[in-house]
């Protein structure tokens, strides 16, 4: 009984903690709206300026690394300890081809005067400025989430091939899971407003 009130009381605390992240993430893209609607023109110019191809890509692997969790936590209810294992192999994989595209990515922006403060910024409209600073902050902090997600569930991973989570205690990996699949939603709210933007 006590074992049961346990995993209620993980799973509803993961459930506030994502809230909270919400609340973040969400003040975050508010911002983005109160300076969208005063620098429409230069949140168009700067996002022609962004990598279409990188944030599409880095939307398949995110999407894909998604589809990796749910199979891990299906794949535990069966028992397939092995299956879990691949599974949780291939989205943390994912997580690390998103931060090397990410990497690439930045770079290429930087080596062309596209960040906070840079001489290129300065001289140009002040709402350009400002749409990379935003860029910079969500992104940047949506990438510290996909590698504190990895870091997770590497160590579930752990947990599951020493026998600690299994068919009959698995909610440390539903709860990585659903953190993951929080780093997965806030990225499709990322991808349309700074690559998309017209």
């Amino acid at each position: 009984m006590s074992r049961h009130r346990d995993d209620t009381g993980a799973k509803l605390g993961m459930w506030l903690f994502l809230f909270t992240e919400l609340f973040l993430f969400g003040g975050l893209f508010l911002l983005y709206a109160v300076y969208l609607s005063r620098y429409p023109r230069e949140f168009a110019a700067a996002g022609r300026e962004m990598h279409v191809v990188f944030g599409t890509a880095n939307t398949a692997i995110l999407i894909t690394s998604s589809m990796l969790a749910a199979t891990a936590v299906s794949a535990i209810q069966r028992d397939e300890r092995r299956r879990v294992l691949w599974s949780l192999g291939g989205t943390v994989l994912c997580a690390a081809i998103f931060l090397f595209n990410k990497y690439l990515e930045w770079s290429a922006e930087i080596s062309h005067g596209f960040y906070p403060n840079s001489p290129r910024l300065a001289a140009g409209p002040p709402g350009e400025s400002v749409f990379f600073s935003l860029y910079y902050l969500t992104v940047g902090l949506h990438g510290l989430h996909v590698l504190i997600g990895g870091t997770l569930l590497i160590w579930v991973a752990v947990r599951v091939r020493r026998g600690v989570v299994h068919s009959g205690d698995y909610v440390l990996l539903e709860n990585g899971a659903l953190y993951w699949h929080l780093v997965d939603l806030i990225w499709i709210f990322i991808f349309p407003l700074y690559y998309l933007i017209l």
